[in-house]
């Protein structure tokens, strides 16, 4: 990675909002993050130079944050919200501001269709290359600010089991990854914007029982293991399901790999409530995006994975060459080719 241009880049993005055209997220900063990080330096600055025109100024703020429980999820705040986190991350550690405000955000993981936490895996994953530039803690602290102010629950998780006593034969059978996807409900309007969709998922018959149906994480090397799982899976279900919605459902992957990549800057208490607000962000993307049955995959070509990023960042588009990050991510941990069809598919699509 050529860490000057990813800082360049990152220091034109900051003067940005994470949002434009209304709500639409700003992936600028995650997608140039992905590029450097495979190699592709030279074409960050000539994307930026086609992208950012679209991009709207950095909020401002109304007045500091004082009391955050009550401006959690205020959009109208999200320019104080920015220079909160600018001045935790001036004051303290960005691994102590990290640990503290995870648990604080986790619950609130569909922030903007999950661009929040998406936002923040890429911004630790830069820091963990490289903590000494002003530029990534920057980064990091627009990505909390961001989550903070769209902050939002999928509903019913404030009711799912984080974890499960050691002691198996305490509570009811529970299921994997795979089954619980597959026993996911669909809503039956799936019309209008992910805020809308997202409010009709109490009112499905069999959601929150669904949303419960995943096994829980009896330890941190368990949760690690389970988000791996639902990240495999979630890539596979896009090739039978993304050709509906194969922009909104790219988000079904990219979140919990997200989380994933946020595990080792966390406190290993936090990694089993991190694979349930995950499994609830690929569960609810899921049920309001997917059509109820899917369709034949397609045929894979033999392709590197290499080149399926090459062919990602020639695409240009920000949704394919994070889909393309994200399944060179799993695909290096299972090896399953079938992985490398999906951000082809998605570039065919979109």
């Amino acid at each position: 990675m050529s860490d000057g241009i990813l800082d360049e880049a990152y220091e034109r993005l900051h003067r940005t909002g994470p949002e434009f055209e209304g709500w639409l997220s700003n992936h600028g900063p995650m997608a140039v993050e992905a590029l450097t990080r495979h190699g592709h330096q030279q074409q960050v600055h000539r994307w930026l130079d086609g992208y950012l025109g679209r991009l709207d100024e950095l909020p401002r703020g109304l007045h500091p944050i004082t009391d955050w429980r009550s401006a959690l999820g205020d959009a109208k705040r999200a320019g104080d919200w920015l220079a909160y986190f600018d001045r935790q991350l001036r004051e303290h550690p960005w691994r102590d501001v990290l640990g503290t405000w995870w648990p604080r955000l986790l619950p609130g993981i569909a922030a903007g269709a999950t661009h929040g936490v998406i936002r923040v895996g890429h911004a630790v994953r830069a820091l963990e290359t490289d903590d000494k530039t002003p530029q990534r803690l920057t980064e990091l602290g627009q990505a909390l600010g961001y989550w903070a102010a769209r902050w939002q629950p999928v509903p019913g998780a404030d009711r799912m089991p984080t974890n499960l006593p050691t002691d198996p034969s305490t509570g009811p059978e529970q299921v994997d990854v795979d089954a619980a996807l597959a026993g996911l409900p669909r809503i039956d309007d799936q019309s209008g914007g992910v805020r809308d969709r997202l409010k009709r998922l109490p009112g499905v018959p069999g959601w929150e029982p669904a949303l419960a149906a995943l096994r829980p994480a009896r330890s941190p090397a368990e949760a690690a293991k389970g988000l791996t799982a639902l990240v495999h899976r979630a890539v596979l279900d896009y090739l039978r399901f993304g050709h509906t919605e194969p922009v909104m459902l790219v988000h079904a992957v990219t979140a919990p790999t997200a989380v994933l990549r946020t595990l080792p800057a966390l406190d290993r208490a936090l990694w089993a409530p991190s694979l349930a607000a995950a499994w609830a962000a690929t569960a609810a993307m899921t049920s309001v995006y997917a059509p109820a049955d899917g369709i034949a995959p397609p045929t894979v070509t033999a392709v590197t994975p290499a080149e399926v990023f090459a062919r990602a960042a020639r695409h240009g588009d920000e949704h394919v060459v994070k889909l393309a990050d994200a399944v060179l991510d799993a695909h290096a941990v299972s090896g399953d080719d079938r992985l490398l069809a999906a951000p082809g598919y998605a570039g065919q699509m979109i």
